[in-house]
């Protein structure tokens, strides 16, 4: 019996891990599947494209989707906010598409709290954090002052590791990629708990109703 419910996969882990070069390298070899594109009030980078990166919105309209309940999860991070639109993601599940987050380790336990038995989770990292300082700073994307938060809140993200249910060394791009493909399609297989209730009882009906 295949249990082709929608899924979700949860990608963490410090900014400057590869996540986003890791999901280019995947997303023709899991299925179909819908990636969530987060809200943010950070200023647009040069180069990103409205839609695309991330939804971006002042801090005033922000405040009132919050007030408004229209996000599956949001978080403060850097003095910007993140967020997750309620809407696409539950109509990707109908669909019955895997679907991918890249949030951080907050907005991970809030989908825990909400999805948390359709969800597997994946912690990305580099293997040093030497290395990710390296890969920040080579990027040359961010002030100075940018990148030294973000190597303090990669500080405060490693120690939440264990929350995760899995752990991805990218030390190397295409070998990481084949494990995270593995992941993606281990994913689509996590039953709802729901399911799981309703063939039990089935199971357990039929055999009542019909002789060994």
């Amino acid at each position: 019996m295949n249990f082709d419910t929608g899924a979700v996969l949860v990608l963490s882990g410090p900014s400057g891990a590869g996540k986003s070069s890791l999901i280019k390298k995947i997303e023709d070899k899991i299925g179909a599947y819908y990636f969530s594109i987060s809200t943010t009030t950070r200023p647009i980078r040069k180069g990103e494209t409205e839609g695309f990166e991330y939804h971006f919105v002042s801090q005033e309209e922000f405040k009132k989707d919050i007030e408004d309940e229209h996000f599956l999860e949001y978080a403060k991070v850097h003095g910007n906010y993140y967020g997750t639109s309620i809407k696409p993601v539950k109509k990707a599940l109908q669909e019955r598409k895997l679907v991918i987050f890249d949030i951080d380790v907050q907005g991970h336990t809030s989908i825990q709290s909400r999805l948390g038995d359709i969800t597997t989770s994946v912690f990305i990292t580099t293997p040093t954090l030497c290395e990710l300082e390296k890969r920040l700073y080579s990027r040359a994307t961010d002030e100075k002052e940018i990148i030294e938060n973000r190597i303090k809140m990669a500080k405060r993200e490693i120690q939440r590791v264990s929350e995760f249910d899995y752990l991805l060394i990218n030390d190397d791009l295409d070998r990481a990629a084949k494990h995270l493909i593995r992941i993606a399609k281990a994913a689509r297989m996590k039953i709802p708990t729901q399911v799981i209730n309703d063939f039990v009882r089935k199971w357990e009906e039929d055999s009542i109703s019909i002789s060994c």
